[in-house]
């Protein structure tokens, strides 16, 4: 499993954790907190499901760690050789003179090749998490496209000016200076607010009261000032990306009953608490009918199911100012959460060595085994060598990072000789940045021109290390290094300047070979002898570049000739029968390309 799953599963447990702790803390205080703060508060554990952030010590950071050890440590006991009758030590085979392992070597664990084949899913699980993700965020996305289609469908503006002045007069005292629209749905059973940035308040029906009206603007207005629609949609969006956690669904559920209970509190702090009751009928003049569309995430209304409203009726009713107590308990509170919030802890990136290196650590053990003249080292090589018969590159790569640098060399030499570039890469990625081996090699793949390799080793390279092989490049004239070299420390321009720099230099050159032999140059003319050429044909050996030229005002046909090394050695008027042939060949090869 990589460093990212590993991470963002020590989120969601972390984050499950505080979910928990909220929990109880709801049962333990119950009413002795504001609603606002029990709503606001979950943001916290949003925070901590979705950022990968945490202090370098951190509670769970050493349970990870210890885990981490104790599954390395099982996978290691399962690649070695095990035996069950030798006290303190492994058992290792006995490698005979010729190489070959005699029959004790029936005691070595093999490793089938179902091992890969989870390596590779624990290693790309990710992508599965992903997928579902992506998924059910899509699903979400269009159900609230469609709601909103649903809501759009029988909505109409309210033009009474006088409702659309008490619309203006409620938003202007909640300080709202943003113009909000009022429409009616008969469609719909309960008001609702709709719209991120253009909010719109939706009515079952203009015919209200003027005291419910005053109650329904406010709750609707003070889920827009707090922005109630972009909290429920991060919550929708911790959901889809946390979907396999229990507790995060549970979560969310919890956050729309506090999202009603705290603006019922804040709309019985706006008015008098005489008023409770007044308002209490209202919500339950609002459930008169059962609401139509139940996928409401992306909105938020007046009133939910009838078993919330209860519960709502009675927070309502029972109605009173914090006191300075209570916010003092609410701070103290929301310092702890926070603490435990950024102890709890995420996975740490340098729990272990494969995070700070890129690579895993093999531990090999140097004591000799109860008389055996095999060590560690001679086994863990064994094993190298089965895996890379086998072609396991994964378990390649585990044994290669344990080897000395002498046997790694070794290793190199023989993945070079025998062309296993998916075996170079993984070994290459092994070695330390800008070490001997890495000089070595990149000069012998230098030296033979393989730039396959030595960009595999590049990419592991340092800046200033690449830049001495680019001054290298350049002085020896080596093109194709000189490209990718360029490409690589990001000097495209330069590559650019150089490579128009060559071509014009290259013109010039032709130019100079051409006119030794009687052939000049100008512009895209050609004479040969004062006489204007008509077909010019120049062809390089093994016909690996051509120059052809056609003018219709020419009156001669002449051709290059050239040995082996590219030398010109002469000029020749073209033959009838040498056109047609050429004529003949382009004329093949377009059809080909067309």
């Amino acid at each position: 499993m990589n460093v990212v799953m590993k991470t963002f599963l020590s989120m969601s447990v972390s984050g499950g954790l505080l979910i928990l702790i909220l929990l109880l803390e709801k049962r333990l205080l119950k009413d002795k907190v504001s609603r606002q703060w029990q709503y606001y508060i979950w943001m916290i554990v949003i925070l901590r499901l979705l950022l990968p952030f945490g202090p370098e010590v951190n509670i769970l950071g050493k349970v990870y760690q210890v885990v981490d050890r104790t599954v390395s440590q099982e996978a290691s006991l399962f690649r070695q050789p095990l035996s069950s009758n030798i006290p303190g030590g492994d058992f290792t085979p006995v490698i005979e003179d010729n190489g070959s392992v005699n029959s004790l070597s029936e005691d070595v664990t093999t490793v089938h090749p179902l091992q890969d084949i989870v390596s590779l899913l624990m290693n790309h699980i990710w992508l599965i998490w992903l997928m579902v993700a992506l998924v059910l965020l899509i699903r979400k996305i269009t159900i609230y496209q469609g709601f909103i289609r649903y809501i759009y469908v029988g909505m109409v503006p309210i033009s009474d000016i006088e409702i659309l002045n008490r619309l203006s007069i409620a938003a202007e005292q909640s300080g709202i200076k943003k113009p909000i629209e009022l429409c009616v749905n008969p469609l719909i059973s309960s008001p609702l607010l709709i719209g991120f940035f253009h909010p719109c308040i939706v009515l079952p029906d203009e015919d209200i009261s003027e005291k419910d009206f005053q109650y329904i603007v406010l709750h609707e207005l003070i889920h827009y000032k707090r922005r109630d629609m972009f909290y429920k949609w991060l919550v929708q969006v911790t959901v889809c990306l946390h979907w396999f956690n229990p507790l995060v669904h549970f979560m969310s559920r919890e956050i729309n009953r506090a999202c009603e209970f705290s603006c019922d509190e804040a709309v019985l702090a706006k008015i008098e608490c005489g008023s409770a009751q007044d308002y209490g009928n209202t919500l339950l003049n609002a459930m008169a009918a059962v609401e139509r569309y139940k996928k409401d995430f992306g909105a938020v209304t007046l009133s939910g199911n009838k078993q919330l409203l209860r519960e709502r009726l009675v927070v309502i009713m029972s109605f009173k100012k914090r006191s300075m107590r209570t916010r003092l308990l609410a701070g103290v509170l929301t310092l702890c959460i926070v603490f435990v919030a950024a102890f709890v802890g995420v996975y740490p990136v340098n729990a272990t060595a494969i995070q700070e290196t890129g690579r895993p650590q093999v531990t090999v053990s140097q004591d000799s085994t109860l008389g055996k003249t095999n060590t560690g080292s001679e086994d863990l090589t064994l094993q190298t060598q089965k895996y890379y018969e086998t072609g396991s590159l994964p378990l390649f790569q585990i044994t290669f990072a344990g080897l000395d640098e002498e046997t790694q060399d070794r290793w190199l030499d023989k993945i070079y000789t025998d062309n296993r570039i998916e075996f170079w890469g993984v070994a290459v990625a092994q070695l330390d940045e800008d070490c001997d081996l890495f000089r070595q090699y990149a000069e012998r793949t230098y030296a033979d021109g393989s730039i396959t390799y030595f960009s595999t080793l590049a990419m592991h390279m340092s800046d200033d290390m690449l830049e001495q092989w680019l001054d290298k490049a350049l002085e020896d004239e080596k093109w194709v290094f000189q490209s990718f070299l360029f490409k690589t420390l990001e000097r495209d321009d330069e590559l650019d300047e150089l490579e128009e720099k060559r071509e014009k230099k290259w013109e010039e050159d032709q130019k100079k070979e051409y006119q030794a032999v009687g052939v000049t140059v100008d512009g895209k003319n050609y004479y040969y002898q004062g006489q204007l050429v008509n077909i010019f044909l120049d062809i390089r050996a093994n016909q690996s570049f051509w120059t052809l030229n056609m003018n219709p005002a020419g009156t001669v046909n002449i051709k290059i000739s050239r040995d082996a090394d590219n030398q010109i050695t002469g000029v020749a008027y073209m033959t009838e029968a040498e056109v047609n042939e050429l004529f003949g060949r382009t004329e093949a090869t377009n059809n080909l390309d067309s």
